[in-house]
């Protein structure tokens, strides 16, 4: 007997240890989750942001680094453009201003893009714009001064591949520079690591988004020391997806998901043509409705828009995107209410086009692109009663009839709001359901 009770105890022993280790666990993940939520909201809240493809490319108005890379261009020819990059127009706060009129809470500037020009006073390397080019001036400075004047978040776009520099293995499509060196691989990373450390010391993003972890694994990156390193320069800083798995986000790009990726937090980049730098020949622009359309179903599915812009060589925004910016501004302003802070709306079938809800769940904003048909808008699934209906940007009330819900049922009935032509917006019209509680669904 005196054997089983020292096995019980010491089986409790053990179990009390593993239950306390469970337990300091558990607080550990939510801590780790409650910090997280913390860091990310801005980012949450802000909807709408602008990406900035900036570089050399834009001299001849060529695909960014990948011109060289997929052999369209010679790499001597490509480097030939640092002699026509002179920035000798660029206004930093006329850039900020466009940005923020344009309804953004945060920029993205490509800080070095593969080809490896950076695009400040690196002592880490001779290419770049201050040594190479007429520019000859950090360019990166002034503009994150001009954001934060703005009260703008910050955002750094860093290549982690650099195909330019002499340690890095991939050179083109079809050179390499070696397979498996680990004298030069470990120079590299200590370039590479001294870089980042460069650009999140000195102007201390809000932001960090990495770009061409696909070439390497984690390891070889040391994305987990990457990681660290920017979050002990900013505890606050924010890192996107495009860290093999050291990421706080989800970035897919040029392809709006068709359901909402499985990450909480996640961000559309696209362009508004079809180029991410500037390029003259590039002119198929999508309409400012078009782009209103898409941000809309990012809005719909919780997530934001990174909207990508391509300045010249000379650092003037071409005139076609100033429009669009213009017109982004002039919607995002009347319909703000509808967009920041505003969480992901209602699932498929419950209404035709996307929709957002407030953050206590009592209001739900409906999208209506374009005049619908008879005047009126359908809403299904929604069991609450509705106590006001208006149109956002203007306050007009509008009337509303509920069909196939008796009085003695407890489901959602049919609800046609009509909504007038006079209270049309030209790009796209929102309106606002006021319930009676929180959102309840049928299903």
């Amino acid at each position: 007997m005196g054997k089983i009770n020292i096995m019980k105890s010491k089986f409790a022993y053990r179990l009390i240890l593993i239950l306390a280790a469970v337990s300091v666990l558990q607080v550990n993940a939510q801590q780790a989750n409650d910090e997280k939520a913390e860091r990310m909201q801005w980012f949450k809240d802000a909807k709408l942001g602008i990406f900035i493809h900036w570089g050399i490319y834009a001299v001849n108005g060529i695909d960014e680094s990948w011109s060289f890379y997929n052999g369209y261009i010679s790499y001597e020819d490509y480097m030939k453009q640092l002699e026509g990059f002179t920035a000798d127009k660029y206004d930093p706060a006329e850039w900020a201003s466009l940005i923020k009129g344009s309804g953004a809470r945060y920029a993205v500037l490509t800080s070095k893009h593969h080809d490896g020009v950076a695009l400040w006073d690196s002592r880490y390397s001779d290419l770049k714009v201050v040594d190479r080019t007429p520019a000859g001036r950090d360019l990166i400075e002034p503009f994150v001064k001009e954001l934060r004047k703005n009260k703008l978040k910050v955002g750094l776009y860093y290549s982690v591949l650099d195909w330019s520099h002499p340690d890095y293995p991939n050179f083109t499509g079809d050179k390499k520079r070696y397979t498996d060196d680990p004298e030069r691989h470990a120079a590299f990373t200590e370039f590479n690591h001294g870089q980042i450390s460069e650009i999140s010391k000195k102007y201390k993003p809000d932001l960090l988004w990495f770009d061409g972890d696909w070439e390497q694994s984690a390891e070889w990156w040391k994305a987990k020391e990457i990681r660290q390193m920017v979050l002990d320069d900013n505890s606050k800083a924010i890192i996107n997806s495009r860290l093999q798995g050291y990421g706080d986000y989800e970035t897919p790009e040029q392809g709006l998901p068709v359901k909402a990726p499985e990450s909480e937090y996640w961000e559309l980049c696209m362009t508004m043509n079809d180029s991410w730098g500037y390029q003259h020949n590039d002119s198929n622009y999508k309409s400012p409705s078009q782009i209103v359309r898409i941000f809309a179903e990012c809005l719909s599915m919780g997530g934001n828009l990174l909207l990508d812009i391509g300045p010249r060589a000379d650092g003037t925004i071409p005139q076609e995107q100033v429009n669009i910016l213009k017109e982004m501004g002039r919607w995002t302003s009347k319909h703000s209410e509808a967009i920041y802070g505003k969480n992901a709306g209602l699932p498929p079938g419950c209404f035709y086009g996307p929709s957002t809800l407030s953050a206590d769940s009592t209001k739900l904003y409906l999208f209506v692109n374009g005049k619908p048909a008879e005047d009126q808008v359908m809403l299904e699934g929604v069991k609450n009663r509705i106590n006001r209906i208006y149109v956002v940007g203007n306050g007009t009330k509008l009337d509303y009839k509920e069909y196939l819900r008796p009085y003695w049922s407890n489901h959602s009935g049919l609800i046609f709001i009509d909504v007038p032509d006079e209270v049309l917006d030209d790009t796209m019209t929102v309106i606002c359901l006021i319930l009676d509680g929180k959102l309840e669904l049928s299903f």
